[in-house]
């Protein structure tokens, strides 16, 4: 019997665009469910029932030779899909020192970078009085600047070495939400180089925010 994998995502959810990417380079069949973060869906009692943070994306997955597992964090179920599919595409190398080089690209992502992106920490600041956009842009920017110093020293043809890593699949996600913020990449030549390889990837293309079913018709791929 085949494993039923569920994935609760949204469009524009960096998060979820890094589970949808890794389960597209695994080639693992998912079944989508969209939750509509301004329509506020994430925080209804029955979603909150799946993820009790109320955020996306929550991964469900369901194996003939495991019990059931809900996973509500995005880089927990990145790891879990790498250590419960291990005969598909490795996210991560399997030295520790370059293991590490890809866990400290991944943590600039998302712990200094995503956050600020966050539509729920966005909301919480606006009452503040502070220029939102402005704020997120400026802490996006160190973000990348971190991550541009490491991995021009570690890229090879991606962000590590010549292999798509957990880092790259949260990369492409930050660099889509960077261009939203108004910024421009063209002060990251390291990253924007990767960036524009891990675009020409067939499973970076299929979970691209603009080409999901719940994106408007608006910012759809033009075929």
């Amino acid at each position: 019997m085949a494993d039923n994998i569920t994935l609760y995502t949204y469009f524009r959810s960096s998060c979820s665009a890094r589970v949808r990417i890794a389960l597209h380079l695994k080639g693992l069949a998912f079944t989508p469910v969209y939750v509509n973060l301004l329509k506020g869906e994430q925080s209804s009692a029955e979603y909150k029932e799946i993820n009790p943070s109320g955020t996306v994306p929550a991964l469900v997955v369901e194996r003939a030779s495991a019990k059931p597992v809900t996973i509500t964090q995005s880089l927990a179920a990145l790891e879990y899909l790498d250590e419960a599919y291990p005969n598909t595409t490795s996210l991560l190398p399997s030295d520790p020192e370059t293991r590490a080089t890809v866990r400290s690209l991944v943590s600039i992502l998302a712990c200094d970078v995503q956050p600020v992106t966050n539509l729920k920490i966005l909301k919480r600041v606006a009452p503040l009085g502070a220029d939102r956009e402005g704020w997120s842009r400026s802490l996006i920017e160190d973000g990348l600047r971190a991550y541009e110093a490491i991995a021009a020293k570690s890229a090879g043809k991606f962000s590590v070495g010549d292999k798509i890593s957990l880092a790259d699949v949260c990369l492409v996600p930050a660099a889509w939400g960077a261009e939203r913020a108004g910024m421009d990449l063209e002060m990251y030549p390291v990253v924007k180089e990767i960036v524009r390889r891990l675009e020409e990837e067939s499973a970076v293309k299929l979970g691209h925010w603009r080409n999901q079913e719940d994106t408007p018709e608006e910012f759809r791929v033009k075929q």
